[in-house]
């Protein structure tokens, strides 16, 4: 499990980036109250705890369905298949994008988002603002969809529940230092950094494709047991 929280972790990290311009302006825009101080601080930190609760469920759930792939004997597939979407979202990003909405119903989901948002931002309170975040986990976004499809790969619901809370935690920085500080970045500068998102995915979808093929390079491509391969000596040959 520390494999796939670090890949969340790193993922997070680098593809928060990415977050300046989708996730930033709701961020910033977060209710705002009479006293500030430490009910300030502790608001923006519950949203982003919120948020964090979201991606683990999301990855648990991810990771249920790749495990059961796994006990099919599959995990080598889905790896590759993850991978190439993955590799073809940093290539194509448009098209990517379309594929995604189209089969993940995101129109529906922005809509349900748009009319709780608007609720929980009249109620001004720490529980709405935690519960802010619980929704933003759920917005259309193709970050968080390509880091539960990396959860899926890990073949667990253990193994995918970590990858997302690493994922989560590695956005955090960004998002909490915005929702505080404001939009402090020049738009131009905020739009460079951003660019450095769709290479990272690539990288990482590039590796998933190599651990899939099974070359047996060691911590790239590690080779992987054959199904159904005991790893104790058989009754008939063990000692009396």
């Amino acid at each position: 499990m520390i494999t796939e929280l670090t890949t969340g972790l790193l993922i997070g990290l680098v593809g928060s980036l990415h977050c300046f311009g989708m996730c930033g302006p709701i961020a910033v825009a977060l209710p705002i109250y009479k006293s500030a101080g430490l009910k300030f601080f502790l608001g923006r930190f519950l949203y982003n705890v919120g948020r964090v609760v979201t991606y683990v469920s999301l990855g648990a759930m991810a990771g249920l369905i790749g495990e059961r792939f796994a006990v099919a004997g599959l995990q080598q597939e889905v790896a590759i298949v993850v991978g190439s979407l993955m590799l073809l979202t940093a290539i194509v990003p448009r098209v990517m994008n379309r594929v995604w909405n189209k089969f993940l119903f995101t129109q529906s989901a922005t809509t349900f988002v748009k009319r709780t948002f608007a609720a929980q931002f009249q109620r001004r309170t720490l529980a709405s603002l935690f519960a802010l975040g619980l929704i933003n986990g759920f917005l259309p976004c193709g970050l968080v969809y390509m880091a539960m499809a990396g959860s899926a790969a890990a073949g667990s619901v253990a193994g995918g529940a970590a990858l997302m809370a690493g994922f989560g935690a590695g956005t955090v920085p960004v998002l909490f230092g915005i929702s505080i500080a404001g939009s402090l970045l020049p738009a131009d500068t905020r739009r460079s950094l951003s660019r450095w998102a769709p290479l990272f995915v690539g990288a990482l979808g590039l590796l998933l494709i190599l651990r899939g093929l099974n070359l047996g390079i060691p911590m790239v491509s590690p080779k992987a047991p054959a199904i159904g391969t005991a790893s104790q000596t058989p009754p008939c040959c063990s000692p009396s």
